[in-house]
């Protein structure tokens, strides 16, 4: 199907005669869609198979796809229902895990980014034959901890974007040098995770020496009263709320900096994934709008379909303005 088929991030198709959220529902056993990912409707075809090469970026000396997994459905965090998470905490065994990572590297991905808390799971996975980098989520980690990571083959830690927004909004940003400091001297990389483009502006004016950026495409944690102010009322429900006015004001953001950004939530957390023009715009306006040095991290939900090769499909499609490794 053609972009032109949506005229907006937020639009709705006038026609879908392969992706309805009805037959969706059907084949999905009624579960919400899946999240942060390309979730589309292939009724009993497979999906073909790919070519495994895919664009990619230099994050410091290392080669990383421009497509990277990201972790929220192997955590059972949806952002969408308790129903959706308990679903998949069912689906997401760690041996299910390490099956979504082996096709993830089949289609050209080469690093996961999660937390410290799946660090042991990576270690099997490279353990068992894997090759693929990991990029950790982080804030209170100890010397010893981060030094741990980095002997078990973690490239880079990223200071937890929760706790990033927290403390900006709290006045208590100039902390976060101290973190990065650690991690630098751990011998990782060191990055900032962030869902505000202040706080990208905030990072970029205090001389650090840092990395990279995760960049969420959308500030989805805004108080009541700042989306009261924002829309003239409180929407339902209040702690996750997706504006489509977001996304441009984040990869404002990202030009800004020349630092490597990792653009995630592209896919609203799976608002986006209905219907597969709602999924390729976001795709293509996402690599559009980042420079060629940034890349995209995307939650695999494959219950139902092959996301890893449809989500690899797209950037080699779409994000192919940088060299391919």
């Amino acid at each position: 199907m053609s972009d032109s088929d949506v005229s907006n991030r937020g639009g709705r198709p006038a026609e879908v005669p392969d992706g309805s959220r009805r037959d969706f529902l059907k084949k999905a056993g009624a579960v919400p869609v899946g999240l942060a990912a390309a979730q589309y409707t292939t009724g009993a075809t497979a999906a073909p198979a790919e070519e495994p090469k895919l664009p990619r970026i230099l994050l410091g000396p290392h080669s990383v796809s421009r497509l990277v997994c990201g972790a929220n459905p192997f955590n059972g965090g949806s952002h969408l229902s308790v129903f959706f998470n308990q679903r998949l905490r069912e689906y997401y065994t760690p041996e299910q895990v390490l099956k979504t990572l082996r096709r993830c590297q089949e289609v050209g991905v080469n690093c996961w980014q999660s937390s410290g808390g799946n660090f042991e799971l990576y270690r099997r996975f490279i353990d068992e034959g894997g090759q693929m980098h990991y990029i950790s989520l982080e804030h209170a980690k100890s010397d010893a901890s981060l030094e741990a990571l980095a002997r078990g083959g973690c490239i880079g830690v990223a200071h937890h974007g929760e706790v990033t927004d927290r403390m900006l909004k709290q006045g208590e940003f100039d902390q976060i040098g101290d973190f990065l400091k650690r991690v630098k001297d751990a011998g990782l990389l060191a990055g900032i995770s962030t869902h505000m483009p202040a706080a990208v502006d905030a990072a970029e004016s205090k001389g650090w020496d840092f990395d990279f950026y995760m960049t969420c495409v959308y500030e989805r944690h805004r108080s009541a009263e700042d989306l009261e102010k924002l829309l003239g009322h409180v929407p339902i429900p209040v702690g996750e709320v997706y504006l489509t006015s977001d996304p441009p004001r984040m990869y404002r953001a990202i030009q800004s900096t020349k630092r490597p950004c990792l653009a995630f939530k592209i896919l609203a957390a799976g608002r986006l994934s209905e219907r597969r023009p709602w999924v390729e715009q976001a795709f293509r306006e996402t690599f559009e709008s980042i420079k060629p040095g940034d890349a995209a991290i995307v939650g695999m939900y494959d219950e139902h379909s092959d996301q890893p090769a449809e989500n690899a499909a797209l950037v080699r499609r779409f994000g192919a303005s940088s060299k391919t490794g």
